[in-house]
C-alpha cells in the first residue's frame, strides 16, 4: 500500500487486546458507527496480558456511558464493587491511615476555600480531623455506599464514585460489545511490519500465519513490548525510575474474608507497598517493590503473609519501568496503555490513562494529510497529564516518615522542581494545584498532603476576619450533616445485592 494521495482514515488496526485494546475498539466502534472506517483488532490468545488494573477512577463512568454501556450490566458482568476512594496505610508514619476520597471536604465559607479555614482552626488548637468534613471518607470507613444525589444542600452531592472490577472480565465484556458493533477480531501473532519508503508510515502487519493486515492508522496496545511504537519505530522512552524506583510486583487473588468496603487499600511495606482490591467474587492483591531493596523471595513472603484469606492462585511476577514515550503518537502509530508508558497503580491511573488516550484520539481523529499536526497536539496533551500524575505519585513517597533504607533513600532524593513548587505553595500559603483539566483536583492533593503530615503554616488572611462563634456553629453543622448522611447510607454489599438484579440483554 503506497500513499501517493493522502486522504481520510479508512482502516484502523489495533494491535493487542486486553483492557487497552478492547477499550479502544469499543470506543472507536461506538463513535465511528455509520462511518466508512473499518476497525480490526489483532490479538493472540497465546500472549498473556498484565490484567491487574482492577481499580478505577470516577472518569470510567463517563467513558462507559459514552460507549452506551449500562452501569448495572457492567457491575453484573465484571463482578464489580463500588469505590469511594483509596485508603493509604502506614505511608506517613507507621500506624497512620487516611483515605483519598473522590469528593470534597466541607464547603466554601464566605468565598474562602474550606481547607484554608480548617488549617487556621487547626493552628489555633481545634483538633477536629479534616475527614469529619468528608462524606465519602466516613462512608468508606463504615463500609457504606449509595449513589450521589443532585441536592446541592446535602453531603450526598459532594462526591463521585468509581468501580473495582475484574479487568479480564471487563476486557471480555468489551470484546463482545465491540464485535457486536462490527469490529473484526483476528487471532494471530505479529511477526513483521511494513513501512512506506517515502513517508516512513507503517502500511501493514504480517502475522505468523503469513496473513498481511493493511491499515491507515495503527493503535499499539501490545503492552510493555510496544511491538510497533518501540520495536518498529524505536520511539524514545523517558525513564522516571530515579523518581519512582519500584520496578517489580507480585500479584495474586485470594478468597474474601473481610468486609468488602467501597475503597481500594494501599499499605506501605518494607520496600514498596501492597494493594488490596475487593471484588464480589474475590480480592485482588499485589506487592509493588524495588528489586534493588528487596529480593523476590522476601517480596513473595511479605505478600503471602499479609493476605486476608487463602490464595486462589500462585503469585505472578511482573517487571516494569516507570516513564513514558516522548511521543505516544509517532507517525501513524498511537501507543495506548502500557506500550506508551507506565505509572505504577498506586492511584489507579492505568485505566484512566488508557481512557484519556482513547478520548483524545477520538477528539483529534485525523485524516492522513493532517496527521502530523494531530500527533503533535496529542503528544502535548498526554505528556502534560503523565507529568502531573507522576508528581502526584512521587508526593506519596517523598512525604514519608518511615525508617527503612528504601523509604529513607526516596525521601532524600531530589524532587522534580514542579513538585517542590506545589508543596512549598501549600506549606507557606495553603495553595493547592488547581488545573482546568486533568485527573487530580485540589481535594486529591489536600488528602495526600494532610494524610502524610504536610500541613499549611499560612492561610488565607480573610479567615481571621470570620466571627469565631458563628464559624464554630457552621463547622458543627457540616460535621453533623456528614454523620447523619453516613448513618442513613446502606451497607456497601447490601446495596450491591439490592441493585444487582439480572439485566435483560444489551450492553
Amino acid at each position: 500500500m503506497t500513499r501517493t494521495d493522502p486522504g481520510p482514515i479508512n482502516k484502523v488496526v489495533i494491535l493487542g487486546g486486553g483492557t487497552a485494546g478492547w477499550m479502544t475498539a469499543a470506543a472507536l466502534s461506538h463513535r465511528l458507527a455509520g462511518s466508512r472506517v473499518l476497525i480490526e483488532l489483532v490479538e493472540s490468545d497465546e500472549i498473556g496480558i498484565v490484567g491487574v488494573g482492577e481499580a478505577t477512577l470516577p472518569h470510567i463512568r463517563a467513558f462507559n456511558t459514552a460507549m452506551g454501556i449500562n452501569e448495572q450490566t457492567l457491575i453484573d458482568r465484571t463482578q464489580a464493587t463500588f469505590k469511594l476512594g483509596i485508603q493509604f496505610v502506614d505511608w506517613g508514619r507507621p500506624g497512620d491511615a487516611y483515605i483519598h476520597p473522590f469528593g470534597a471536604y466541607g464547603e466554601r465559607i464566605e468565598g474562602i476555600d474550606f481547607h484554608q479555614v480548617w488549617a487556621a482552626r487547626r493552628a489555633g488548637g481545634d483538633p477536629t480531623p479534616l475527614d469529619d468534613y468528608s462524606y465519602p471518607v466516613r462512608a468508606a470507613e463504615a463500609c457504606r455506599f449509595q449513589r450521589p444525589t443532585s441536592d446541592a444542600g446535602s453531603p450526598l452531592s459532594t462526591f463521585s464514585y468509581a468501580f473495582q472490577f475484574d479487568a479480564s472480565l471487563y476486557a471480555a465484556f468489551l470484546r463482545q460489545v465491540s464485535c457486536g458493533r462490527g469490529v473484526v477480531r483476528t487471532e494471530g501473532k505479529m511477526v513483521d511490519h511494513h513501512v512506506d519508503a517515502q513517508t516512513g508510515l507503517i502500511t501493514a502487519l504480517t502475522l505468523e500465519s503469513g496473513r498481511r493486515i493493511e491499515g491507515d492508522l495503527f493503535v499499539d496496545c501490545s503492552g510493555f513490548r510496544g511491538r510497533l511504537i518501540a520495536q518498529a519505530l524505536d520511539a524514545d522512552f523517558e525513564d522516571w525510575s530515579h523518581w519512582l524506583p519500584c520496578d517489580s510486583a507480585f500479584a495474586v487473588p485470594c478468597r474474601t474474608t473481610a468486609p468488602v468496603g467501597p475503597y481500594t487499600r494501599a499499605t506501605a511495606r518494607q520496600a514498596g507497598w501492597q494493594w488490596r482490591i475487593p471484588l464480589q467474587h474475590r480480592t485482588g492483591n499485589g506487592l509493588v517493590f524495588s528489586s534493588a531493596h528487596l529480593s523476590d523471595d522476601a517480596a513473595q513472603r511479605i505478600l503471602m503473609t499479609n493476605l486476608e484469606g487463602p490464595a486462589l492462585a500462585e503469585p505472578r511476577r511482573l517487571s516494569f519501568r516507570t516513564g513514558r514515550r516522548r511521543k505516544l503518537w509517532d507517525r501513524n502509530v498511537v501507543a495506548i496503555g502500557l506500550s506508551g508508558g507506565f505509572l505504577e497503580p498506586l492511584e489507579s491511573t492505568s485505566i484512566y490513562l488508557i481512557q484519556l488516550g482513547i478520548t483524545t484520539l477520538l477528539d483529534l481523529f485525523p485524516d492522513q494529510a493532517g496527521m502530523a499536526d494531530d500527533a503533535r497536539e496529542y503528544n502535548t496533551i498526554m505528556a502534560l497529564e503523565f507529568d502531573r500524575i507522576r508528581d502526584f505519585l512521587i508526593l506519596h513517597y517523598v512525604a514519608n516518615q518511615r525508617d527503612e533504607p528504601f523509604w529513607r533513600d526516596i525521601r532524600e532524593m531530589a524532587w522534580p522542581d514542579s513538585l517542590s513548587a506545589k508543596v512549598e505553595a501549600f506549606v507557606s500559603r495553603g495553595l493547592l494545584p488547581d488545573y482546568d483539566v486533568g485527573v487530580f483536583h485540589p481535594p486529591s492533593w489536600l488528602a495526600v498532603l494532610i494524610g502524610q503530615n504536610i500541613v499549611p503554616q499560612g492561610w488565607d488572611p480573610r479567615v481571621d476576619r470570620l466571627d469565631p462563634a458563628r464559624l464554630s456553629a457552621r463547622l458543627a453543622e457540616m460535621r453533623d450533616a456528614v454523620r447523619r448522611a453516613v448513618e442513613r447510607t446502606p451497607d456497601h454489599m447490601s446495596f450491591i445485592r439490592a441493585v444487582g438484579r439480572p439485566t435483560q440483554g444489551g450492553a
